[in-house]
């Protein structure tokens, strides 16, 4: 007979156990993983698109519903235990480049905000008027709020597509 393992960890519970210090790369990667994640989201739902090496947008993707072409700039962060309710701050300069890039490929600025945050991934994608509206710039940035109230009210506005994953790690190296 087979022994019961024993009971498994969730992902935040094996963060607080062990100090995690991340690559010298991981904000590079984390970035391509974010880009490379909406990138494949927008595919499996139709969108034609593909990603671009352009100042102001990662992404171009077509919606099959109304035939709008978006630009997309991607933000993302990776957050460490106890800080996944961090606000994520786009810097203001962003959107003259991600409106610049736009008027040059004739498509609507958009933003992903992706943030993995403790056991979960949560990504945003919502037009750049929209952002404007909710996070509002400040003298050189905006913040998306991230706090349990700000998702609440992301998740009830229909101006945003949400998709989130919940993960764990079973085991790790150690």
């Amino acid at each position: 007979m087979l022994a019961r393992p024993s009971k498994i960890k969730s992902a935040s519970k094996i963060a607080t156990l062990m100090e995690i210090s991340k690559s010298s790369r991981h904000s590079k990667i984390t970035g391509d993983f974010a880009e490379s994640l909406v990138l494949y989201w927008l595919s499996k739902y139709g969108f034609e698109c593909a990603a671009v090496d352009h100042t102001g947008i990662d992404l171009i993707a077509r919606n099959p519903k109304n035939n709008e072409l978006m630009g997309i700039s991607v933000k993302s962060r990776s957050r460490n235990a106890g800080k996944e309710s961090e606000f994520v701050s786009i810097k203001n300069d962003n959107f003259e480049k991600a409106k610049n890039a736009c008027k040059a490929f004739g498509c609507i600025p958009y933003f992903a905000i992706v943030v993995d945050a403790g056991d979960k991934i949560i990504a945003f994608i919502l037009s750049m008027a929209e952002l404007e509206k909710i996070a509002p710039k400040g003298q050189t940035t905006c913040s998306w709020k991230m706090n349990p109230k700000s998702l609440e009210q992301y998740r009830s506005n229909p101006n945003i597509i949400i998709f989130e994953f919940t993960h764990q790690t079973h085991r790790w190296f150690g």
